[in-house]
């Protein structure tokens, strides 16, 4: 039996149009990528149906050196409970607002468009959308997809099963709580039967169908340290702990400059599927990493990509996206697709 759900919030991908290089350059300017230092306001949503006072409810939620902080941020009046400024020893109540102003402190602009698709008394999937980091990063701490999940759900100990790469938007499963988590964490091979991407790729591959199996390792000395390469059996001094990684490669579209192939995951290795299509001579359209040597991830390191850059890599992000995960929950095999919006439409 399949039972099978569909994020509400898109278009089905394989109606997307075949589209120009420039229809996504058009959007570089609506992306900020400026940390702001000024004050950052942070949003807390009560769901807990116990009384407790906001300090309690906000020391539980904040990292380390904010919670280190926090009789400072009410004596200056930066917390707030449902727009009105509050001291540490006032009561939160189900259905209330937190909102705490964090001086001087910076985050990267994303986008925290998130949406559940899907959940169960002890899963969740859900809409992760490009850009948007799945935990804490060097730029950001809490506007990443975890924490958005904790502060706008009841699961404020809600914890991630797999990841997405930042660029990466589609499908993500996660538990609703530490029992969960350690429950399903080491049976994720039972739990999830089919993981299924689609990538729209540079050029036309010669092939409609290609079952590829390799070997795949980062390298001692890659200039990028997080790169994955297709091991050379000639040389297998130079790689750092080899596995076998299997992907089933179908072409979906032909578009000309670029392609939409749909990629089956056998084996769930880092960047697995962006190694092994940039191998084949197909790279992912704006993968910073395995397109153009490198240089634009390089690049981004030490300042940020400009509209000639993107010109280049076709898009603002890597075009990869978790389109279906399908679960086996208590012998149903239950389909939770997300189905994206169109990249053919010019904005």
């Amino acid at each position: 039996m399949l039972k099978e759900y569909i994020g509400t919030e898109a278009l089905v991908i394989s109606k997307i149009l075949c589209f120009s290089i420039n229809s996504i350059v058009l959007r570089a300017n609506e992306v900020c990528v400026i940390l702001s230092c000024a004050t950052f306001l942070l949003s807390f949503h009560v769901f807990d149906c116990r009384e407790q006072t906001v300090f309690d409810f906000l020391f539980s939620r904040l990292a380390k050196g904010h919670r280190d902080q926090l009789e400072t941020f009410f004596r200056i009046k930066n917390v707030s409970v449902d727009g009105v400024m509050v001291t540490s020893d006032s009561v939160v109540k189900e259905g209330m607002k937190v909102a705490l102003l964090l001086p001087d402190h910076c985050e990267q602009a994303v986008n925290t468009k998130w949406k559940l698709i899907w959940e169960n008394e002890e899963l969740m999937a859900v809409f992760k959308p490009p850009l948007l980091p799945v935990s804490r990063t060097t730029r950001n701490l809490y506007q990443t997809l975890i924490s958005l999940v904790r502060r706008e759900t009841p699961y404020v100990d809600a914890h991630l099963l797999h990841r997405l790469d930042t660029e990466t938007s589609g499908v993500l499963l996660l538990a609703k709580n530490k029992q969960a988590d350690q429950k399903w964490k080491n049976q994720l091979e039972v739990l999830i039967t089919r993981k299924v991407y689609h990538a729209w790729v540079y050029g036309e591959p010669s092939w409609d169908n290609k079952v590829f199996i390799c070997e795949l390792s980062e390298k001692q000395d890659s200039t990028i340290r997080s790169q994955v390469y297709v091991v050379d059996s000639n040389n297998m001094a130079l790689y750092i702990k080899p596995r076998l990684s299997k992907t089933v490669f179908t072409v979906l579209q032909r578009c000309g400059e670029r392609s939409l192939v749909q990629c089956e995951l056998v084996t769930g290795r880092k960047h697995q599927i962006r190694a092994q299509l940039a191998y084949l001579g197909h790279g992912i359209v704006g993968d910073k990493i395995y397109s153009e040597q490198g240089r634009f991830y390089l690049k981004r390191l030490n300042s940020e990509l400009n509209e000639e850059d993107y010109d280049v890599l076709g898009s603002l992000h890597q075009l990869l996206f978790a389109t279906e995960v399908v679960l086996n929950v208590d012998g149903v095999h239950v389909s939770i697709k997300s189905i994206h919006e169109s990249l053919g439409k010019k904005t």
